[in-house]
């Protein structure tokens, strides 16, 4: 039997993907939390994997604004068969990609990695080119 032909059930291998850029300021995070949730719940992510991806990528983005000293700040999501994945890259001239803190008790900052460790399959971070950081997670669609 051919692949494909009869009785051979049919794998959706499309990747979707979606990019955008944001000017680095107070209010981008919100702004990509927006996008993110409008383009996932178009094309029909279940709610938990919503919920984890707009909570990750408005820490990410926030993480740039404060950290990185950019001025632009691109997002990019690559929704697959059972992953979603999300970056998202700065222009900053940092020597060192983001770290997980432990904050103490009484600090109101430092956790939002530890939410991203908690809430994704994995994540990571890279040097952009030609400078920047890439940081990414991959958040499960699938139960």
């Amino acid at each position: 039997m051919r692949n494909g032909g009869p009785g051979v059930p049919q794998i959706n291998t499309q990747v979707l993907y979606e990019t955008f850029d944001l000017a680095a300021r107070r209010t981008s995070a919100a702004e990509a939390r927006h996008r993110c949730l409008d383009w996932l719940t178009g094309h029909g992510v279940p709610q938990q994997a919503v919920e984890a991806t707009v909570l990750i990528v408005s820490e990410f983005v926030a993480n740039a604004v404060v950290h990185s000293g950019s001025t632009v700040i691109s997002c990019a999501l690559q929704l697959g068969a059972s992953l979603l994945r999300v970056e998202v890259t700065d222009q900053g001239n940092g020597p060192s990609s983001p770290v997980v803190r432990h904050a103490g008790p009484d600090e109101v900052s430092g956790r939002g990695l530890l939410l991203v460790s908690a809430d994704s399959e994995a994540w990571g971070a890279a040097p952009a080119v030609p400078c920047g950081w890439t940081v990414w997670a991959t958040v499960r669609t699938t139960a």
